[in-house]
């Protein structure tokens, strides 16, 4: 080791000056800015790692360095915004726990065909919104050039063949409620999300959701009409806040999301669905059929309060501080936290029917989602 210096008194031994690579400097800090682009975004720090240093920082560049299988499919992770999948399962499971029902086969092609077609609708939403994202969101997979528009709409349309033909396997109910989802998806990213009427598409359709887990699992969809309307309900106040997510300026959507919020905590946790005579009886052969409420009547209500004031405090608190500062920021941190309440309103929701075990079993997503959402360092989730 020091045999060309034998003496420990000579200083020449000390080599590690040269191993200070000052040339190799420059290149974090030409990565750094793409930190601050696309932070807050859905996908987050993604879009740094495949820009990386040796991309020089240019939109080109990135899109370049997506080549790679990782980047690739860390544009689809953002693209598809993976971690709101989380919100979906617990549509069809507060369905059936609605109706009555336990889950089953069936009810896991349900939830099959919710996943599918919201993910439908995410890449949907992008292709469709390609143009104005290129102004305001440039860092999303299509107008930074890492996913290709008609890669985009072609996922979206294998992915409705995929989830109409999963609701088939469901049985026919469940088709006949999963087709008009369909249509309502398209028609909200194609048409009508920027009129009126989209907030109550959207509605429509994550009611239509819930429904689609009752009719797969018990053959109706009667029973689960209330819990459709709340779950709506919801989601229609969410969407309302959402319009202006990238402009920010309202105070008034804010404020509704928050007397919603109030509202449908009130009605989940003061007020239970009573099964109505003789539904036991109507669960067609080979399903899982129609069950007593999973545990004494008292847990189930307690369950359900306590639910609902996780939804509630997830939900409120965003809301109020977005009704009093509707800054961009503060309106997407309103959103976030709307999304991120649907899953314990799923399971008020089920536990509201007596189904202890189902609302349970929705609200462990809670801590999966958020575990899932820091591995794929996805910082925000968006439904616009």
């Amino acid at each position: 080791m020091t045999r060309d210096h034998p003496t420990p008194n000579t200083p020449a031994q000390d080599p590690p000056v040269p191993e200070k690579p000052v040339p190799d400097a420059p290149a974090p800090e030409g990565a750094a800015p793409h930190g601050p682009i696309v932070v807050g975004a859905a996908g987050g720090t993604e879009g740094a790692t495949a820009g990386g240093p040796a991309c020089g920082g240019d939109a080109s560049s990135r899109a370049a360095g997506t080549g790679t299988g990782a980047g690739r499919a860390g544009a689809w992770a953002e693209l598809l915004r993976l971690p709101a999948l989380f919100t979906v399962p617990g549509d069809a499971l507060a369905g059936a726990a609605a109706a009555g029902a336990r889950p089953g086969p069936r009810t896991l092609l349900a939830v099959g065909s919710s996943l599918c077609l919201y993910e439908a609708g995410m890449a949907l939403n992008d292709w469709a919104d390609r143009a104005e994202d290129a102004v305001e969101r440039p860092h999303r997979p299509l107008p930074s050039g890492r996913i290709r528009p008609a890669a985009a709409l072609t996922a979206a349309g294998v992915l409705t063949g995929a989830g109409l033909a999963l609701a088939a396997g469901a049985g026919r109910p469940a088709l006949a409620v999963a087709t008009p989802l369909a249509a309502a998806v398209w028609a909200y990213d194609l048409k009508l999300k920027h009129t009126p009427a989209g907030p109550v598409a959207m509605a429509a359709a994550r009611g239509l959701d819930l429904l689609l887990g009752a009719a797969a699992t018990a053959g109706g969809t009667r029973a689960a009409l209330p819990s459709a309307a709340l779950l709506g309900s919801h989601t229609l106040a969410v969407t309302a806040v959402s319009r202006r997510e990238t402009t920010g300026g309202s105070v008034l959507a804010p404020l509704a999301a928050l007397a919603t919020t109030g509202a449908l905590t009130r009605l989940v946790t003061h007020r239970r669905t009573r099964l109505p005579a003789g539904r036991r009886a109507a669960a067609a052969p080979g399903l899982p059929g129609s069950s007593p409420p999973e545990g004494p009547p008292g847990t189930a209500h307690t369950l359900a309060a306590a639910l609902g004031a996780v939804y509630a405090a997830t939900a409120a608190r965003p809301y109020l501080h977005a009704a009093l500062n509707p800054s961009p920021p503060l309106t997407q941190r309103a959103v976030g936290g709307g999304i991120r309440a649907t899953i314990p309103l799923q399971a008020a929701l089920a536990a509201r029917s007596g189904a202890t075990a189902t609302a349970l079993l929705i609200g462990a997503l809670v801590p999966a989602g958020r575990m899932f959402a820091r591995r794929a360092a996805m910082r925000k989730v968006s439904i616009t």
